[in-house]
Parts: C-alpha cells; sequence; structure tokens
C-alpha cells in the first residue's frame, strides 16, 4: 500500500524565471518518489489464510526520525505512532480477502483516523506443487489528505517466496498507483519489497527486510530521491496460530524517514 507525503526537495529549475515555468511545475511536481508508507511494514508471504478462519493482526509502528515539516498539507512523520488493524479471512485455499483501519496518533494531536483499504488476494493452491509460492495482492483504498498526498491509490503487489531449508526468501516487486492526489503523473511507481531470514530455531526466525521506492517505474529517480528502508527483523513461530513481527528500520537516503521500530502481533481464528 502507499500513503505519500510528497515531494521533500525542490531543485534549482524550480525557481528559473517565467520562461521555464510551465517545465518547472511538471518537473517539481514528479521530481521525488512516493513516501514509504508506515502503516504496514511488512514483506509478505506466499500463503493466504486457511478458509473458513479470521486472522486479526495489529500492525504498529513509532518513527523515532522521520519529516519534521509539513509538506503539501500532510503532517510530518517524526514521532508518529501509527497503530493499523487488519482483518483478514480465508474463503478457499486460493484467495483471501483483508480489510485495513490506519490510525495515526501524536503528542498534540491525539488519535485520529486515516483511512481504510481493502484487499483482496489469489494464490496458487499449495496442491499444485509449484516450486516457489506464487500469489497476487490487490490493494484499493481512501486515506485523509493531511496524511497522504495521494488520498485514493492502488496496489499491484505480486509475491513471490521460497522455503529451502533453514533459509526463508519472499520478494514482493510492487506496482503502486494513485488516482487522486500529487502522484497521479508518475502512473505506477515501482515500490520493491524483499525479504531473507534464517531459522536459528523451530521458533525463532531472524533476518533483513527491505523496503524501497523508486519512482515512476519507466524512469527511475536520481538515488538521493528515491526510499531505501533496511529493517532487521525477528519473527516468532511460537503457535500455528500466532504471527509476531519486529524490527528496527533504518533509512538509507535523504527521502526516507531515518529510524523506525515497528512490530506485528497477529492470532488466527476458527471463524
Amino acid at each position: 500500500m502507499i500513503l505519500a507525503h510528497g515531494p521533500r526537495f525542490v531543485t534549482r529549475e524550480c525557481l528559473k524565471p517565467a520562461a521555464l515555468l510551465a517545465f518547472a511545475s511538471l518537473f517539481c511536481h514528479t521530481s521525488s518518489a512516493r513516501a514509504q508508507e508506515n502503516y504496514e511494514i511488512q514483506v509478505y508471504p506466499y500463503e493466504t489464510v486457511e478458509p473458513g478462519h479470521t486472522m486479526i493482526e495489529l500492525h504498529s509502528n513509532f518513527t523515532f526520525q522521520g519529516s519534521k515539516t509539513a509538506e503539501h498539507g500532510v503532517l510530518p512523520t517524526n514521532h508518529q505512532l501509527h497503530e493499523t488493524i487488519e482483518i483478514t479471512h480465508g474463503f478457499t485455499d486460493w484467495f483471501e480477502t483483508g480489510f485495513y483501519i490506519f490510525t495515526s496518533s501524536k503528542s498534540g494531536q491525539g488519535v485520529q483516523w486515516v483511512g481504510d483499504h481493502i484487499r483482496p488476494r489469489f494464490r496458487i493452491p499449495p496442491k499444485w506443487k509449484w516450486p516457489v509460492g506464487l500469489s497476487l495482492s490487490n490493494e484499493v483504498g481512501y486515506q485523509r489528505h493531511r496524511f497522504s498526498a495521494d488520498t485514493w491509490t492502488w496496489e499491484m503487489r505480486p509475491i513471490i517466496d521460497k522455503q529451502a531449508g533453514r533459509w526463508y526468501l519472499s520478494f514482493n516487486p510492487t506496482f503502486d498507483k494513485s488516482f487522486h492526489g500529487d502522484s497521479v503523473r508518475q502512473g505506477f511507481v515501482f515500490s520493491p519489497n524483499f525479504k531473507t531470514g534464517y531459522d536459528f530455531t523451530k521458533k525463532i526466525n531472524a533476518g533483513i527486510e527491505y523496503y524501497g521506492s523508486t519512482g515512476p517505474a519507466t524512469q527511475f529517480l536520481p538515488l538521493s530521491q528515491q526510499q531505501h528502508q533496511i529493517f532487521p527483523s525477528v519473527d516468532l513461530n511460537l503457535a500455528p496460530q500466532w504471527e509476531i513481527n519486529f524490527g528496527v528500520g533504518v533509512g538509507l537516503t535523504r527521502s526516507t524517514d531515518h529510524l523506525i521500530a515497528k512490530m506485528i502481533l497477529g492470532y488466527r481464528f476458527n471463524f
């Protein structure tokens, strides 16, 4: 999913005389990648919720070092606490649907509703016995303008994963599209996500998660205007019904929130 905060940089072209005003206006509008959304920080696995089961997850994260000024009417992320409720129901062994409720809180602002998304997902059934897991998630929703420069968005997320002995790998080559907001003219934005983890025990898997946003899929932005985050993370497999993940993320470019802590707590119900 994408919850953008708008451009963070003004280039020299944007300050030139009126003769270049039209070009500069367009360039300034499209010169930075959409901000990495920090409401659900997760690299998706191939698996879906079992038929007849419902999973409820709480996604929590706190931005220790983020943007400190409002940009195009969007609130800064520094010291924001995000809590997202995700409710997912499995209908068949190849189809599930998830629903999200996003909230944000900060000292002096209280708890505020950010928006809602719905996410149907299809996968190759396990009985087909493919060598890799393959599924496709499509997420559509709304978020308030004070939290996102793009209010209506669509995320198309292919998911490819593989368990190889103790190693787990997942790749989500995601494409984001804005229908209303500052990033409409960018078309599809490429936002690759990747995870690699190692089973140190039957209950502890630790590794690295990566989240990026490179700009329009047809023409990547300069590296300084892209967004890249690395999260050392841990997954605890305490019981089949539980999902527990936590980590600390560091931004690698000036356009990325620099320091974020996140946690996912989920439980599968038999209904």
